[in-house]
């Protein structure tokens, strides 16, 4: 099967779950996104090495690295390979120079740690296809891959919110295919990729 291969364009801080953010992937030369709800941890994480900045000691990450040093083997890519009832699943694969191994986690500690790595992080067209968000409707300059820019690398809250979803079902419920549609194309605006997120899978489970 074809990989996809992702870009990191951000981390947004969740704004009705305390603690979690969205971690939003690119498709690298597309048009689709796919945000990820992670915990602060791991966010954390990531958001420290997308800076560069070096803890005063080793993170659990790094811990990983330096472990995976000592013992002669590197990771080669990070896979996001599986999405059910709404969880993602991820795969880190490994190798020594002679046997590929996979070992399997949780996509925010995989990505945490292909960064550290340097290595591209890929995902396949059946988790694009359910779990994707098409920028289609918006403008070139806002649908256009999102550098890295310091403001981005930076997990931020977007100073533009839409409107909340609540987490009871049947607010989201009572809504007609139509209203989430728009609601979903004004969170993409506002960049409010938590609640784009909660809209896409409400679709999803009606198609």
């Amino acid at each position: 099967m074809d990989k996809i291969k992702l870009e990191i364009l951000g981390l947004s801080s969740s704004q009705s779950q305390t603690g979690s953010f969205a971690l939003v992937l690119g498709e690298e030369g597309g048009n689709r996104r796919l945000p990820i709800i992670i915990g602060m941890f791991e966010a954390q994480a990531i958001a420290i090495e997308i800076e560069k900045i070096v803890p005063n000691r080793p993170m659990t990450h790094d811990l990983f690295k330096s472990f995976s040093a000592h013992f002669n083997f590197y990771v080669e890519e990070i896979l996001i390979s599986d999405l059910k009832e709404g969880v993602f699943y991820a795969k880190i694969i490994c190798s020594d120079g002679r046997v590929k191994s996979t070992i399997d986690a949780r996509p925010s500690d995989a990505i945490a740690i292909g960064l550290r790595f340097n290595v591209p992080i890929y995902t396949v067209e059946p988790i694009m296809s359910e779990a994707g968000i098409l920028l289609s409707d918006i403008s070139a300059e806002e649908s256009g891959p999102e550098s890295l820019s310091s403001s981005e690398k930076k997990t931020r809250k977007s100073g533009k919110q839409s409107k909340q979803i609540d987490d009871k079902p049947s607010q989201i419920t009572d809504l007609t295919n139509e209203q989430l549609k728009t609601m979903l194309e004004d969170a993409l605006k506002n960049e409010d990729y938590e609640n784009a997120a909660k809209l896409r899978d409400e679709l999803n489970k009606r198609n």
